[in-house]
């Protein structure tokens, strides 16, 4: 086998032939959502696929040397979800002619042989809850990739094309394996207007259909690995997918490079684990991270907590960050974290703090008045 499956879209099925592609090199097919749609003004009424997860993962394996196809079920340019164009690896794509003109006129995957590809990677983005998982060609292309020996990944709602596989034994592919895919703890905690519209929630399906399901906390880095089956958690699990199906090809694994965002949820876990060492790292290369972003993860962490290791480490990490970037809404959630603790003198503590700086914030007002 000589290529690799990623969802994300390319255009004309025709060239695939069997002397398409080198022999000595791998060949990757990335599936995209042709589920997406815009209105006159180009506003989204139809969710698509996930920009950032297509160029993460596209440039981790054109990095590496493996050819990158592009398909979708309708062919053509595929719609995206929103996405921020400033992103360093969007701006990257953005610039790139040969990527956009790929993603300009993906091939149909009805007219993919799938015997040319190594390996599958699906995009997500909310627009494969809607198409992908019942598209009988991906099915299909998928069982028979897995089946001589390819490797198959996909991240964040990537996973629902997976739900419906079926192997020639007529076992599930998912049944018996580990998986991971968007939880749904982070479809109720980001509350996606398409969420009422999904004919299943991801999580639910995928053990419904016999999968091993793992997942990390709300929006961190999460990659299960079973066998030649790959599956990320959630955009920020984008990259470590790929490298995931790159090590998956044989093929030697380049020095990590990770963007900011990647960067900085990692450094949240490390924090979990090595508070110290988290700080080390930030304080020697503090270019590298987002402190709003670290910020905003404690928030997150805070406010979908199951544990007091989570809600204390969050909150330490916010104690840290509060003289360098302030806000009230990490005000309150770091008062709401010290209630949870019973620190009720640090909570009004940081609260009173919190009014001097924002004396007119009626959330942080709001909040002294109930302690």
């Amino acid at each position: 086998m000589k290529n690799i499956v990623l969802f994300a879209g390319i255009a004309g099925a025709a060239l695939y032939s069997s002397n398409a592609f080198a022999d000595d090199q791998r060949q990757v097919l990335m599936v995209l959502s042709s589920y997406g749609a815009v209105d006159e003004n180009q506003t989204l009424i139809k969710p698509g696929f996930e920009f950032g997860e297509l160029t993460k993962a596209y440039y981790v394996f054109k990095r590496h040397g493996i050819e990158v196809t592009l398909a979708s079920p309708l062919g053509g340019k595929p719609i995206a979800d929103n996405y921020d164009k400033s992103a360093v690896y969007n701006e990257k794509f953005l610039k790139d002619e040969a990527a956009l003109s790929s993603l300009a006129n993906t091939y149909k995957l009805s007219e993919i042989n799938a015997n040319q590809f190594d390996g599958v990677f699906v995009v997500g983005g909310k627009g494969p809850m809607f198409d992908l998982h019942q598209y009988e060609p991906l099915k299909e292309i998928i069982a028979k990739i897995y089946q001589r020996q390819g490797v198959i990944g996909a991240v964040c709602h990537g996973p629902a094309a997976l739900v419906d596989v079926k192997l020639n034994d007529g076992q599930y592919l998912v049944s018996g394996k580990r998986v991971n895919g968007f939880t749904n703890e982070e479809e109720n905690a980001f509350g996606s207007k398409w969420l009422k519209d999904f004919p299943f929630l991801l999580q639910d399906k995928l053990v419904e259909r016999g999968g091993i399901f793992e997942q990390d906390a709300v929006m961190l880095n999460q990659v299960t690995i079973d066998g030649r089956l790959i599956t990320g958690q959630n955009p920020f699990s984008t990259v470590d997918t790929a490298r995931a199906m790159v090590s998956a090809l044989d093929i030697e694994l380049l020095p990590e490079q990770y963007y900011r965002d990647d960067a900085t949820v990692k450094l949240y876990e490390l924090f979990l684990n090595d508070r110290q060492l988290a700080i080390d790292k930030l304080q020697k290369e503090p270019q590298i991270y987002d402190f709003k972003m670290l910020a905003m993860i404690s928030v997150v962490q805070i406010n979908n907590a199951t544990s007091e290791f989570q809600v204390s480490a969050s909150a330490a990490l916010l104690e840290y960050i509060l003289p360098q970037f302030s806000h009230p809404i990490i005000i309150t959630t770091l008062a709401k974290a010290y209630v949870r603790l019973n620190q009720f003198d640090d909570a009004s503590t940081v609260l009173e703090s919190g009014i001097k700086k924002f004396p007119d914030n009626q959330k942080i007002k709001d909040f002294i008045a109930s302690l």
